[in-house]
């Protein structure tokens, strides 16, 4: 099992090697997909890219976080190309150990087919200029999104009235909502090429506007992003979606259900989640707010018991630590001075209350229509990159208001097949999108944010009827 590109030879190890230089010295035959799909755990993982093999176990300073470990077991050639930029495949040599034996994964010609036409429509989009943010468009959204929270101080600092304030713990709750958005495109590479300053635009929208850690939230993001919607195929394993992994509180699946068992209270959840399903929403952003700092403190008492699935490897590959806990301390100072220094504790507690639990719920219902109340799958069981991102995903209709509210994830389905393309072209780019899927027969969903929801609560409920129908005496 290698670690960080060197290899530990023994007489049990595989039949190729890496040398110093990178270079290969084939030992044996080819490998074999049964072979591959036996390694699939951060401590042994193999993935496989355009037929090559490579061995990335125990690689947790892999610059994108844990998300490496997704596709362990698997072929990651379609969503390492929705991440990295061209030229990035020079990172995975050090890690090559063979080729993939032709004709072992039994793939159907008509998959094959589709895959390379999937993949021709990247290339087109990327000779079309797609993949080129407008620099006055994000100018204009950093602007505008700071203007909200100007507003919001200039009320507090207006009027002592308690409507005034509320009007206020609301525009910051919306400024807040609006900053998820626009750290999402600068993290997802979309405005800067470089990636240092889309990083450094992130601490400061993400960590000193918003509250939330960086470094927190790319790994958990990109974690689902890679596996949307599916179920990890076992505890050891790094193949689960973050994003559903809301057990004990909501089950997206009779799978997730089961585990209500392992909590005194869960089956109360999984028996009531359609109806507790906007009570929660309320209370997400604190809870949000809680695991990522202290995902960057580490330090202070009790952070393990908010810690998620392969947080202690995540923190210790934190690029730019520092700065992530320096903006975070900066978001407490601005927003606790724009509290205490215009209202009594009484009146700060319950604006800090109205902002948190308003913000919660205008991100959560986007995030719910994202996803939630979509095809859900077993990890071993995934389907190909472009169906799983497809079939996982809803995209929401309406007036540009919508769009704006979204921030851009209206158009989700099209976002997940092409990450990196700016929010102002996702609309061009849907098109293109709806026709493909359309003339290869791949199943399509959107709809409006009302009936969406609606998706989302049937969604709950039918997992609740299957629980209770499986255990009656919970």
């Amino acid at each position: 099992m290698g670690r960080g590109g060197e290899r530990v030879e023994t007489t049990e190890s595989l039949s190729f090697t890496a040398d110093k230089a990178g270079t290969i010295k084939q030992r044996g035959g080819k490998i074999t997909w049964d072979e591959v799909r036996q390694h699939k755990t951060p401590q042994d993982a193999w993935l496989v890219y355009r037929n090559k093999v490579y061995d990335v176990s125990g690689w947790q300073d892999h610059p994108g976080g844990n998300v490496i470990f997704t596709h362990a077991g698997g072929d990651c050639t379609d969503i390492f190309a929705a991440f990295h930029p061209l030229g990035a495949t020079s990172y995975l040599d050090p890690f090559y150990i063979g080729e993939l034996e032709p004709g072992s994964d039994k793939k159907p010609a008509a998959q094959a087919n589709f895959e390379r036409a999937y993949r021709d429509l990247r290339g087109k989009l990327i000779a079309g200029g797609f993949f080129k943010a407008n620099p006055l468009y994000y100018v204009w959204k950093v602007v505008s999104t700071v203007a909200l929270a100007v507003g919001a101080w200039m009320l507090v600092a207006w009027s002592q009235n308690l409507g005034v304030q509320m009007l206020s713990a609301f525009l910051v709750a919306l400024f807040w909502q609006q900053c998820g958005w626009l750290a999402h495109d600068f993290l997802h590479h979309q405005v800067f090429k470089n990636r240092a300053l889309g990083d450094l635009a992130g601490i400061v929208i993400g960590n000193v506007f918003q509250g939330f850690s960086v470094a927190w939230w790319k790994n958990k993001h990109n974690t689902h992003h890679a596996v949307p919607n599916l179920v990890e195929s076992s505890p050891d394993a790094q193949d689960g979606d973050p994003d559903i992994d809301t057990m004990p509180i909501l089950a997206w699946s009779l799978k997730m259900a089961d585990r209500a068992q392992q909590y005194s209270w869960g089956p109360f959840f999984v028996r009531h989640q359609s109806l507790l399903y906007f009570p929660i929403l309320l209370v997400a952003r604190i809870s949000w707010l809680m695991q990522s700092f202290l995902f960057v403190f580490d330090s202070v008492p009790g952070a393990s018991l908010w810690a998620t699935k392969g947080a202690t490897a995540e923190r210790q590959a934190i690029k730019n630590v520092g700065l992530e806990k320096v903006g975070l301390v900066a978001h407490y100072l601005w927003y606790g001075a724009l509290m205490l220094c215009h209202m009594s504790l009484a009146r700060a507690l319950l604006y800090f209350l109205a902002s948190q639990m308003m913000c919660g719920f205008l991100l959560a219902l986007v995030f719910g229509l994202g996803h939630n109340g979509m095809a859900v799958y077993d990890a071993d069981a995934r389907p190909d990159f472009w169906k799983l991102q497809v079939t996982t995903t809803r995209n929401v209709t309406g007036s540009w208001l919508v769009q704006w509210f979204c921030g851009g994830l209206g158009y989700q389905v099209d976002h997940h097949l092409f990450p990196m393309i700016p929010r102002h072209r996702l609309g061009k780019l849907h098109g293109l999108v709806e026709g493909f899927c359309k003339d290869h027969g791949v199943k399509y969903h959107e709809t409006n944010m009302w009936e969406g929801t609606k998706e989302v609560l049937a969604h709950l409920s039918s997992v609740t009827k299957e629980f209770v129908a499986d255990f009656p005496a919970m």
